[in-house]
């Protein structure tokens, strides 16, 4: 339904009718994550532009949910490309983890809730993360947050 509603609409169809169209077709929580989606198929935003420094973390208060929708898909990416052991990485990797604690950073400057949300643990209170990344995030915040300014 949602497909051909979007379809019968074509490509200049604004964001506020699409967010219509989404809620009125998914779940709260679908149609949220959905438009994010598109708003990133539609801009400059995405996790790997954000990743390489190529692009910034959004911080329009119109684009919470998109920010939102980032910081999912940084955290399945941290979950996926994070070893479970820190002994296990590259030199790559500890470039990469680096690089990860700073972009916490620049998302908490943002909001403090969606930075919250990439280290948190799953529903049954089971760290997501590795427990050495964790660490290093906490014990590195107060360095990286000094270097931001």
């Amino acid at each position: 339904m949602l497909s051909d509603a979007l379809h019968s609409f074509g490509p200049a169809l604004d964001e506020e009718t699409l967010k219509v169209i989404a809620h009125g077709a998914l779940t709260p929580t679908h149609a949220v994550a959905f438009c994010g989606y598109v708003k990133i198929v539609r801009s400059r935003f995405g996790v790997d532009a954000i990743i390489k420094g190529d692009a910034r973390w959004p911080h329009r208060v119109e684009d919470r949910d998109l920010l939102y929708y980032l910081a999912e898909s940084f955290r399945g990416r941290l979950v996926k490309e994070l070893p479970a052991s820190k002994g296990h990485m590259s030199p790559n990797g500890r470039e990469a983890a680096y690089r990860a604690k700073s972009l916490l950073v620049q998302l908490a400057e943002i909001s403090v809730e969606v930075a919250q949300s990439v280290i948190a643990s799953d529903a049954d209170g089971n760290p997501l993360l590795p427990a050495w990344f964790l660490v290093e995030a906490a014990r590195d915040m107060p360095r990286l947050v000094e270097a931001r300014r």
